[in-house]
């Protein structure tokens, strides 16, 4: 019974591109007007048509503003919500399908990090009970097993055993992030979706748990999706990063070419909004915003959802919506006048 509590060390990097697959993925919700008798009055268009794999022991980014669906994205991977319509494989499962034990069996294996280490632990819970829950949930081991397994966890984040016995409110937030991973690590998962998991520490601790987080990559073999709205985060970490906007998926590159050579406008706006980390560079930098507010995804703009923003913009960006063309290996971008010259139809 020990053997199922613990995670036998990775024996190298993998790169199955089908581990998990997402095709055509669709999110709305729906709009309600009335107190008493509601009615439809129409849908937010959170997720449209999103489409990219997640290669084994990869760690994928997801980049874009608030309200461009990437946490959407998120809670649907690991069913928390209910996708519209397409599909989200995983390892060939469709989770979309599943129900009831099924689910929760497979919910073992896709786990969550909060972006807020602190709403995201129960107050009234010692930290032990609260990292011991997934197991008793599941039903995997004895008492004395998953306290053994609470104790190891601590350890491998960097915490003394003796927590155990301590509230969250006892600890520092960069400490109950930690907390939070030992937490979604305790079924031995195969992928974790980390949502903004240092946007609410300090800048001096960030490092420390984006560190600790590649460390227990190579330790358990995890594959990880990322969600952020700060780029220089998402380079740190990810091997490749897909940017989104309104609802949909405007590029996607590995993380050295995305940062050298971006082909869409919106992700080169994101690029220069990445403060400069000396004073003087950053004042004298010469670099054009994004300008204007994100439009309502209740009714996101017709063509290109991008137009009402861009610099680049003509009259075809209302009419016809740009379609994901490539710029080089593994590099794709939506955009009908792009930054870079794409891909001749051939080598697509």
């Amino acid at each position: 019974m020990t053997a199922t509590l613990t995670q036998s060390a990775a024996e190298g990097v993998g790169s199955d591109p089908s581990f998990v697959q997402l095709q055509h993925v669709v999110k709305e919700f729906a709009v309600t007007s009335g107190a008493v008798l509601q009615r439809r009055i129409g849908t937010i268009k959170a997720v449209s048509d999103v489409s990219f794999n997640i290669g084994k022991r990869e760690t994928f980014g997801l980049v874009g503003e608030s309200g461009c669906g990437k946490t959407t994205i998120g809670r649907l991977i690991v069913a928390l919500e209910r996708l519209t319509s397409g599909s989200i494989l995983f390892e060939g499962t469709d989770i979309a399908k599943l129900r009831g034990s099924s689910l929760r069996h497979r919910r073992r294996d896709l786990q969550l990090m909060f972006q807020d280490p602190y709403a995201s632990l129960n107050p009234r819970m010692r930290v032990g009970s609260i990292i011991r829950e997934p197991l008793a949930v599941q039903k995997i081991g004895t008492k004395s097993e998953q306290e053994s397994r609470v104790r190891q966890l601590l350890q491998e984040v960097g915490l003394s055993p003796k927590s155990t016995e301590l509230y969250p409110h006892e600890f520092s937030g960069g400490q109950r992030q930690r907390i939070g991973l030992a937490r979604a690590l305790a079924l031995n998962p195969k992928l974790i979706v980390a949502d903004e998991p240092v946007s609410a520490l300090d800048v001096s601790i960030r490092s420390q748990i984006l560190n600790l987080m590649n460390s227990l990559q190579e330790t358990h073999g995890l594959t990880y999706l990322v969600i952020s709205h700060d780029l220089s985060v998402v380079k740190y970490l990810s091997d490749r990063i897909g940017v989104m906007y309104l609802g949909k998926l405007v590029e996607i590159a590995p993380s050295n070419e995305i940062y050298v050579r971006p082909a869409h406008p919106y992700t080169q706006g994101l690029i220069n909004a990445i403060p400069e980390p000396n004073p003087v560079r950053e004042r004298t930098k010469q670099v054009q915003p994004i300008k204007g507010e994100l439009p309502s995804a209740l009714n996101p703009p017709s063509g290109c959802r991008f137009r009402t923003r861009c610099p680049r913009a003509q009259d075809i960006c209302a009419v016809e919506e740009p379609p994901l063309r490539p710029f080089g290996p593994q590099h794709l971008a939506a955009c009908h006048f792009p930054l870079q010259t794409p891909e001749p139809a051939a080598a697509a």
